[in-house]
């Protein structure tokens, strides 16, 4: 029981590690489509930004591509912007060493070590949630913000969403919580295990 436990924290610490440094490295956190009725060009009409820079697309239409650098650049000059890319990255770090503190713990098979790793877990979890918490509290207000300041006839056919990147940051969060608890069950099946063991050598005395 105790080494399946152990190798799937393992494998789902390193997942989340995986998962958070493709969600920082992409740039498809926020997305903005736009769909002109009767726009019969080759162009694509959309966007999309990261953490750290805003793709481009070679729109033909300048009035949209204006609405769609306007929006990103108050996200990104927004001042929450430079919480969320010190925490998450630092949640990454964090992870690194998580995952070196959980793999000594489990083959010292030490139930103290295996709570701590899980406690260190559960904290690197608080790291990248607030990372994404914050970043959707400063887009929304960017976007009520942008609301206020571009006409309204220029947004019909603008549609402005959260991408897969940080739908991948939220997996990485889930499985960051996982690893903990998993580390957690795993201390506690060891230290069952030392009360058995010391209860059949009493017995055996």
């Amino acid at each position: 029981m105790y080494g399946p436990v152990v190798l799937s924290a393992g494998l789902t610490g390193l997942l989340s590690f995986c998962l958070l440094a493709v969600a920082i490295g992409t740039d498809y956190w926020y997305i903005i489509d736009v769909n002109k009725p009767n726009y019969t060009g080759s162009d694509d009409l959309s966007s999309h930004s990261g953490l750290w820079r805003i793709i481009e697309v070679n729109w033909k239409i300048a009035d949209f591509k204006k609405i769609c650098l306007y929006f990103f650049q108050m996200c990104v000059f927004a001042g929450l912007h430079k919480v969320v890319v010190i925490l998450l990255p630092l949640s990454l770090i964090l992870l690194v060493l998580g995952w070196i503190f959980g793999l000594v713990s489990s083959l010292a098979s030490s139930p103290k070590l295996l709570a701590a790793s899980a406690s260190y877990f559960l904290l690197c979890s608080l790291f990248t949630l607030s990372g994404v918490s914050v970043y959707i509290k400063y887009s929304n207000q960017a976007m009520e913000e942008f609301q206020r300041t571009v006409p309204p006839e220029n947004l019909v056919y603008v549609n402005v969403s959260f991408g897969w990147s940080l739908a991948t940051a939220w997996l990485s969060y889930s499985l960051e919580v996982a690893t903990g608890l998993l580390l957690m069950l795993a201390a506690r099946i060891t230290q069952m295990k030392g009360h058995y063991d010391s209860g059949v050598a009493i017995a055996m005395l």
